[in-house]
């Protein structure tokens, strides 16, 4: 049996960057169930699941635009630090949340702070970069 479209799956998989850093993993845990096809992983990681069969192991690339986009500029801005909690102290690689205007909450960054001001950057921590994973198919559900 080969995965095909709609097929819920698991894998075990191991995520690198093109330098050999590990940026995620699923050793020592439960390996990753999705639906194939249904937006749950990204794109890359979707196509190259298809036709493989349990037990198969496989290793591919996802180049940035079917992984998490380019880095867009415009999600990199300043925040007056009266905007901020009085209580906070922002660091450079903190992680903060920022509310848009519909009420969504979403993750930045902090990566430079001033006297009068910080820096925030909304943009995916693995925007921009080309990925590799070795992935195991466990099981087809």
């Amino acid at each position: 049996m080969k995965v095909k479209k709609d097929d819920t799956i698991k894998v075990h998989y191991k995520g690198t960057l093109t330098d050999g850093q590990l940026f995620d993993s699923s050793e020592g845990r439960e390996p990753l169930e999705f639906t194939v096809g249904s937006g749950q992983v990204i794109p890359g990681f979707d196509n190259a699941v298809m036709d493989m069969e349990v037990g198969e192991e496989k290793s591919f690339d996802i180049p940035s635009d079917e992984a998490y986009g380019g880095r867009d500029e415009r999600l990199i801005q300043q925040v007056g630090r009266d905007q901020l909690p009085e209580d906070l102290k922002p660091e450079v690689g903190m992680m903060l949340s920022s509310t848009l205007p519909n009420g969504e909450q979403i993750p930045v960054k902090v990566t430079e702070v001033a006297d009068q001001s910080i820096t925030i950057d909304a943009n995916h921590p693995l925007a921009g970069e080309d990925l590799k994973f070795e992935i195991k198919l466990v099981e087809i559900v």
